[in-house]
């Protein structure tokens, strides 16, 4: 769950905006955003439309710390936010990033790994169906802190069995959207093991 990606981000600065701007940028093959939060004031930015696409095919992109470098002589921290991609083309129209304070707890999605579901035994020697009920989490934490993704073991996950976000084993200084309280109402299912339907309807009808 540690970081090991070093995501830099090459942006200008950009003081024409509006949607007529927007859409000659786009022409360019280039792409807006806006870089936001930290008490300070937006920066609109223009990006390079193959660069941040490039960075968009990586999971882990979405859940790190950023390095926003500004007319190559500014550097921000940052994570992203926000992207907005064409409905039917493949390129991004719009991105944001937030700034980050180091000493201020940030509020993300990660993604949940799934690891050891072809060992589990409830699957292979009980016929078990596995069902994902989320596939990203809500998390707080502070910017030093935040993981790539949280692993969910399914290995020794028996049939019938639930796990529920209050199961989750996060990393240190994590905590679930949510359930920072104790909120049971917010103890939603991420992922069970159950008998396949007709299996299921085949007992009922034997009885």
């Amino acid at each position: 769950m540690s970081i090991v990606e070093n995501f830099e981000v090459i942006a200008q600065s950009r003081a024409d905006i509006g949607k007529g701007a927007s859409r000659r940028l786009r022409r360019d093959n280039k792409v807006p955003a806006v870089l936001y939060g930290a008490t300070q004031e937006p920066i609109s930015l223009t990006l390079s439309q193959k660069e941040i696409s490039k960075h968009l095919e990586h999971e882990s992109f979405y859940s790190h710390v950023l390095t926003i470098q500004i007319d190559g002589n500014k550097t921000e921290k940052a994570v992203l936010k926000a992207v907005q991609r064409h409905p039917y083309r493949p390129i991004v129209m719009h991105v944001d990033f937030q700034r980050i304070n180091e000493s201020e707890k940030i509020h993300m999605h990660v993604p949940l790994h799934f690891i050891n579901e072809e060992s589990c035994a409830a699957v292979k020697t009980q016929g078990g169906v596995i069902s994902h009920h989320l596939s990203e989490v809500e998390i707080y934490c502070l910017p030093k802190d935040l993981p790539e993704y949280i692993a969910i073991d399914l290995e020794k996950v028996e049939l019938g069995q639930t796990i529920h976000l209050s199961d989750l084993v996060c990393p240190a200084g994590v905590e679930i959207a949510g359930l920072a309280h104790g909120d049971e109402e917010h103890n939603a299912a991420v992922v069970s093991i159950h008998k396949p339907r007709g299996a299921a309807d085949e007992e009922v009808t034997a009885e």
